[in-house]
């Protein structure tokens, strides 16, 4: 999965989130479980199988999780830290102009139209 999709994808998670919270804090029966079935099948999309050959070593085994997990661990702990920074800057300049919802599907809107060689290090909370 593309480092751009799984930014997408936690957008999409963060969105839920706060949907739940808000219907959460007026007291609106929410479906949590919906909440948790999108992150729990991002973390499936994103983490890949790991097979460990049945005569490796406990170390051997470890080392190959390992090496299996860690690039997709850093790539989804990547897309959320992305998101925060992006939400921490508008909060920080006391930007009122632009809520967190709209910060984020701008951020969507900008990573679906961006070529596969854009990153996703353009400015969405500056003037579009």
């Amino acid at each position: 999965m593309e480092q751009s999709e799984i930014i997408l994808r936690a957008i999409g998670v963060l969105t839920e989130t706060q949907e739940m919270v808000r219907r959460l804090n007026e007291d609106t029966e929410v479906d949590i479980d919906a909440g948790e079935a999108q992150l729990g099948r991002l973390v499936t999309e994103v983490f890949p199988t790991v097979e460990v050959p049945g005569d490796a070593t406990p170390a051997e085994a470890g080392q190959a999780v390992v090496d299996a997990l860690m690039p997709a661990a850093i790539s989804l702990v990547g897309a959320f830290a992305f998101l925060f920074s992006e939400l921490a800057d508008v909060h920080d300049t006391e930007r009122s102009d632009i809520k967190s919802t709209d910060l984020l599907r701008t951020l969507a809107l900008r990573l679906s139209n961006t070529d596969t060689n854009a990153g996703p290090d353009t400015d969405p909370g500056g003037d579009a």
